[in-house]
């Protein structure tokens, strides 16, 4: 049967409709497999909900995301048009002309919008880009905000017009000039979006969302993330600093600039060069097994240097040192305070410690010799 719509004089929705059902077990699945990323949300057709998740990280940091496990049957009794979820809404409907207030939209709404509105102040660059100047962008801050409360309050049964939060987030941006917080300035503006849309533009969504294409919502949808990744890439690279132990800021980009051309990084790219080299010589196992014995996993290599002795050392060297470092740090000769005490034991402990790994090491030899006789 096709999809319709049916409107009686009492704005009373009838969804009759003939398709492939969602699963809840996958929904599920996805929620928790994937459900910080809005995974479920994009299984369940949720597209804008889903980025909503995305991008907010679960919700705001996995709130949304722990929402969601008790939501997620409604949200897939809704894609299904289940009779009961149906009549439930055209209930609704007939009680109320327009949705009634959400706390947890409207909560949704602001910290979506203010979170978008923050990455776009971020990534604007602060200084020239080859003698361009970046910062009148700051006037598309609204348009942000709009966008983020517009996209909230279009999630589900649920819609509205994008003009309203725009109208009023741009209406409330010349008090930039007299609000010298900027976090303050922000959330004016996400407030009087978010009170724009809720008095003048909520409505119910009484016709079906148009079906998309598996590809084209992929599509949009990966554009919409890559435009994302490309806010946090121009913060990172023009804006994003670090600050050293004198307290001075450096840019990010030019303090990893300097590091992959310090000491520190030229040494760990000529090892790795030379761990490369080495493997395609001798293959990778014989190399892998260097490797594990340059980990020191029996902890002989620190034994030898907490007894300040070589690899080469005998057993009656390190035997011979035992004793006498033993004899030297034992905790009985400390009088001192009682952190004094504390690091003499701590130091004897030490010493007793490596003269039983290397102990160990010499009767692990014995018993491979005689198996091997």
């Amino acid at each position: 049967m096709k999809n319709e719509i049916i409107s009686n004089g009492d704005t009373q929705p009838m969804f009759n409709e003939k398709k492939k059902n969602k699963s809840k077990f996958w929904a599920y699945f996805w929620w928790l497999f994937g459900g910080i990323f809005g995974a479920h949300h994009f299984y369940l057709e949720r597209d804008a909900h889903a980025f909503i998740c995305l991008s907010t990280i679960g919700g705001y940091f996995g709130l949304g995301w722990i929402r969601d496990f008790f939501k997620l049957s409604s949200y897939v009794d809704d894609v299904n048009n289940e009779p009961n979820y149906i009549e439930r809404f055209k209930l609704q409907v007939k009680q109320n002309k327009k949705p009634s207030s959400s706390t947890v939209r409207f909560i949704g709404q602001i910290i979506t919008g203010y979170l978008w509105a923050e990455l776009l102040w971020m990534a604007i660059p602060q200084d020239e880009v080859y003698g361009i100047n970046f910062r009148p962008l700051i006037i598309l801050i609204p348009a942000a905000i709009a966008l983020g409360v517009w996209v909230v309050g279009n999630v589900g049964r649920e819609q509205g017009t994008i003009w309203a939060p725009l109208i009023c987030s741009y209406g409330t941006y010349p008090t930039m000039y007299y609000i010298s917080d900027d976090n303050v300035w922000l959330s004016v503006m996400v407030v009087a979006a978010c009170l724009g849309f809720d008095t003048f533009s909520k409505q119910w969504r009484l016709k079906p969302r148009k079906k998309r294409s598996l590809s084209k919502r992929c599509f949009i949808f990966i554009m919409a993330i890559a435009l994302y990744l490309a806010l946090f890439t121009s913060y990172f690279y023009f804006n994003a600093v670090i600050t050293d132990s004198d307290g001075e800021e450096i840019k990010l980009s030019e303090a990893v600039k300097h590091f992959f051309r310090s000491p520190m990084w030229l040494d760990l790219k000529s090892t790795l060069w030379a761990t490369w080299d080495q493997m395609k010589q001798q293959g990778f196992w014989s190399t892998w097994r260097q490797l594990i014995d340059l980990s020191d996993p029996h902890g002989e290599i620190n034994a030898y240097r907490v007894l300040g002795l070589s690899q080469t050392a005998s057993q009656s060297e390190v035997t011979a040192k035992w004793r006498s470092l033993s004899k030297e740090h034992h905790p009985d000769k400390v009088k001192g305070t009682d952190d004094e005490r504390k690091a003499a034991q701590d130091r004897f402990m030490e010493i007793q410690q490596a003269y039983e790994i290397l102990s160990s090491k010499k009767n692990r030899r014995q018993r491979k010799n005689r198996r091997s006789k």
